[in-house]
């Protein structure tokens, strides 16, 4: 039994501390949104839907330089991969680029 909690503790104890990063930040974005500094992730999905047929399938939230941006990866209906970039305060988009693999 000592030597299963241990294995266990060895997995768990990893994933604990890969997962400590993610809350300041999350917490940084949650702030961010509910100071009006960006808008939801839904406003933007929905916008994206809009303009984008196909299916999103990546997220990502960055931080450069104290501009928050959006980056949404969506697959279109022909089959291509297209990455789009929003400033997440206004949601405009500020660029495409095409994934050729």
């Amino acid at each position: 039994m000592k030597r299963s909690l241990s294995s266990l503790m060895l997995i768990l104890l990893p994933l604990t501390l890969a997962a400590q990063p993610i809350a300041p930040d999350y917490e940084t974005a949650r702030q961010a949104v509910d100071r009006g500094d960006m808008l939801p992730l839904e406003q933007i999905l929905a916008r994206i839907e809009a303009r984008h047929p196909g299916r999103i399938v990546e997220v990502e939230l960055e931080d450069e330089d104290g501009l928050w941006l959006y980056e949404i990866e969506v697959l279109t209906p022909e089959g291509r991969l297209i990455e789009i970039e929003l400033d997440a305060r206004t949601g405009a988009i500020l660029g495409y680029e095409e994934d050729d693999d």
